[in-house]
């Protein structure tokens, strides 16, 4: 609630008691002067008993429950918080109760350079200040610029008191932690490592991060990480996550991207000293077509893993190019969620629906012109956890889908296709296959339409 929202509240209640005063006025009005008479002090009784019931039904902000004005101040914007803040002395104190303080998102932009609103450096300051020792939950926002990634690293490099159990590192737009001397960087992040003794949670992509940063991490937050986040990490090596997949035996959710991704780290982490892993996802990205080499990952290398961890979700992204695809899904690949954030291939679609018979999601964003009802139908036969499935610019007859639809059956808790995927044939029309698609899934069911902005 902010202060604007407050003094609403405060001229409607007032407004409710002025009329409720001027209506009893009037009806007393219209009473016999006899009747005043015998009434006065019966009327001075009542006004007098409306003045304590104002008094009681007005509200006393200020004197509110510390636990009920945090929880209001935690869903207050910042800047509606701090001039909240100054309402009163008790406002003012929770203000700076170590409760607000353990999750702060620090927003870094530059006007030039990006439209949203930057934290403003006094409050970055006051927050070093008086509360980096409560900050656990902490998420840095960082635009293109290079002063915004700088600033970042200011920031990390004072939180000396602080015991973070979350950091993230996030660029809104190009990455800009790159465009930083590399020694800068990592000497700032391990101020952070070395005193965050619980680190749980850590997401740092697009980063100059190295082995040697990791062997850090490793070293002081070895018992504690359950999550590690790594995509576009050009100066870590496969070494550098055997050396956290050696040491922190509570890691659960790894994130890497997949020149990261080796049959010795999947052997290392089938060992019977690792924890089960729950989440495994794998970036399969490409930036230079045809000048990208992907190695295979060995079946047996798999199968050890899925033996260790048989309920892991493995998710895996691809950005490649149709002629990229090669070393993937030649044999059974333990794939649970699937997602092609570029155009694919029928032959690449029909070899998901003979390997990956663990799916449970797949989502293609582009095929081209061909029909995929074969690889449609495929897919359906071999997959018997499919649950999820979203097409985007593909083409699949209406029969086929529907075929696709009656096996999968109920199971099918999500099902997202674009109205322009579905071709008519002569089996049914756009207008028909809703109903017969609603049928087999046992809800009303409709395709997604384009949006006609």
């Amino acid at each position: 609630m902010s202060l604007y929202s407050v003094a609403v509240c405060r001229v409607i209640h007032f407004s409710y008691v002025d009329r409720m005063k001027q209506g009893r006025k009037n009806s007393e009005a219209n009473n016999s002067s006899s009747e005043e008479e015998i009434g006065r002090e019966s009327k001075k009784q009542k006004i007098a008993d409306e003045e304590s019931t104002e008094i009681s039904l007005s509200p006393d902000w200020g004197n509110l429950l510390p636990d009920i004005i945090l929880q209001v101040f935690q869903y207050l914007p910042l800047l509606d918080r701090a001039h909240a803040s100054q309402v009163c002395r008790r406002w003012n104190q929770v203000f700076h109760m170590p409760d607000l303080w353990r999750c702060f998102e620090f927003e870094l932009n530059q006007p030039a350079t990006s439209y949203l609103r930057a934290t403003h450096p006094d409050l970055i300051n006051q927050i070093i200040k008086r509360h980096s020792n409560h900050l656990q939950y902490v998420s840095f926002k960082v635009d293109s610029s290079k002063e915004s990634a700088e600033a970042a690293c200011d920031i990390l490099s004072q939180l000396v008191n602080c015991s973070l159990k979350t950091l993230g590192l996030i660029s809104t737009a190009r990455p800009s932690f790159m465009d930083l001397p590399k020694s800068h960087f990592i000497s700032a992040l391990t101020v952070v490592f070395v005193n965050s003794k619980s680190l749980s949670s850590l997401k740092i992509d697009d980063t100059p991060v190295d082995d040697p940063s990791l062997k850090v991490l490793v070293a002081n937050n070895s018992d504690t990480l359950k999550l590690l986040k790594m995509s576009s990490c050009p100066h870590v090596s496969p070494a550098g996550i055997l050396c956290v997949a050696d040491h922190c035996h509570g890691l659960r959710e790894l994130a890497l991207n997949y020149h990261l991704l080796s049959d010795e780290l999947l052997l290392a982490l089938s060992s019977e000293k690792h924890v089960r892993l729950e989440h495994l996802r794998i970036d399969v990205v490409s930036e230079n077509p045809g000048q990208t080499h992907f190695h295979t990952i060995q079946k047996s290398s798999w199968d050890a893993f899925i033996k260790h961890s048989p309920k892991v979700n493995l998710v895996m992204y691809f950005f490649l190019y149709e002629e990229e695809f090669d070393p993937f899904f030649r044999y059974e690949t333990p794939v649970t969620h699937l997602y092609f954030g570029r155009s694919v291939s029928k032959d690449v679609l029909g070899r998901v629906g003979m390997s990956c018979p663990r799916l449970v999601e797949l989502v293609v964003c582009a095929n081209g012109l061909r029909p995929l009802d074969e690889e449609l139908i495929r897919i359906a036969e071999r997959c018997k956890n499919l649950s999820a499935i979203g097409l985007g610019e593909c083409e699949v007859s209406c029969s086929a889908f529907v075929e696709f639809v009656k096996m999968c059956g109920g199971r099918l808790s999500q099902l997202s296709i674009m109205e322009e995927v579905l071709i008519p044939d002569q089996k049914y029309s756009l207008e028909q296959i809703h109903w017969e698609v609603s049928k087999h899934l046992g809800r009303v069911w409709f395709p997604d339409m384009m949006p006609t902005w």
